[in-house]
């Protein structure tokens, strides 16, 4: 019987194609579809054995009606929306893209910490105004970087940060010393890392132990002249509370390139919130992205094609409960 493989991609429809051409002509035994969101998956689902998507392009119903289903390959890192899905069978295996965004997600923080140190916005506006304003810029030499989630990204970011002169703090689940880190300490000093970073950011995969972690109390703690990043999940952060700190001034800014709700509702005051920079989770979205990741995509077919289970790449650990270790 042929094998069936479903691409869910909400992607544009030029990287949609870059996969699917790919992999019909690596696969031409494997029977492929496309669909670019998640409601127009019906025709396709009840047979699929493989299904290719991002966690946030799924929806319960699409592993409700995967009868068939046996392996979901994650284009990204992270896994929420496909192992949290209480639909998704057991005995279905999940493997993720590990590893291969290293570069775009550093240069998004990067990017992110100079806009706000430089006050890009501003100058955007002054831009859009025609108007002549100077005002000094901050610097990231001397400042202090609070990584949150020390895993493969924050490891290719700390180095880099401290090429800017910058001292990097890490808060993890499993402290361990690091190159590039300063210091390293566990999750449960995220407080106190808090009170005495000038950015806090944040790349702590998303899961139940991570909601919300960053609440009011670790707001307070910030110091108005700290900034917080997120190139997480939204839900590791608890977006009213970090509303009204952002109105009330408790911090200096904020730039958010993930949602609680994605896409992010045009009526969020997060899109006017005083000193914010708003992106469309861009932040490991980039041009090569495809390139870097089919490698792993192919080998993990070849292998699933070939019944190797044992050898697919980058296999998630699910948790009793279903939901990702």
């Amino acid at each position: 019987m042929t094998t069936r493989l479903l691409l869910l991609l909400a992607l544009p429809p030029a990287v949609r194609e870059t996969y699917l051409q790919r992999l019909r002509s690596s696969f031409p035994d494997v029977h492929i579809d496309l669909v670019d969101h998640h409601s127009k998956v019906d025709p396709y689902i009840e047979d699929a054995e493989i299904l290719i998507t991002f966690g946030p392009m799924t929806s319960e119903r699409v592993f409700e009606r995967a009868h068939r289903l046996k392996w979901v390959q994650a284009l990204g890192t992270g896994t929420d929306g496909i192992t949290d899905r209480p639909s998704l069978a057991p005995h279905v295996l999940v493997t993720n893209v590990r590893g291969v965004h290293g570069d775009a997600m550093s240069e998004a923080a990067l990017m992110l910490m100079l806009a706000l140190s430089r006050q890009l916005p501003r100058s955007l506006e002054c831009q859009a105004r025609h108007s002549w304003e100077r005002f000094p810029a901050r610097l990231l030499t001397g400042k202090t970087a609070g990584i949150v989630g020390v895993g493969v990204i924050a490891e290719d970011l700390a180095p880099k940060c401290k090429a800017f002169g910058m001292r990097v703090v890490g808060v993890t689940s499993g402290v361990r010393p690091l190159a590039g880190f300063d210091e390293m300490l566990p999750r449960a000093a995220l407080t106190e890392v808090a009170a005495r970073v000038d950015f806090l950011i944040l790349l702590t995969p998303y899961s139940p132990s991570t909601h919300g972690l960053v609440n009011a109390a670790v707001l307070s703690a910030m110091k108005p002249s700290a900034y917080l990043i997120n190139l997480a999940r939204g839900g590791v952060v608890d977006e009213a509370a970090l509303l009204r700190a952002l109105q009330d001034k408790r911090i200096a800014g904020a730039a958010l390139d993930v949602f609680a709700t994605e896409p992010l509702p045009a009526d969020s005051p997060l899109w006017s919130a005083p000193n914010v920079i708003v992106t469309a989770h861009q932040g490991g979205f980039h041009d090569e992205y495809p390139a870097r990741a089919l490698p792993i995509i192919e080998e993990n077919i070849r292998h699933f094609v070939a019944g190797r289970f044992d050898r697919m790449l980058n296999r998630v650990e699910r948790a009793a409960d279903g939901r990702g270790g």
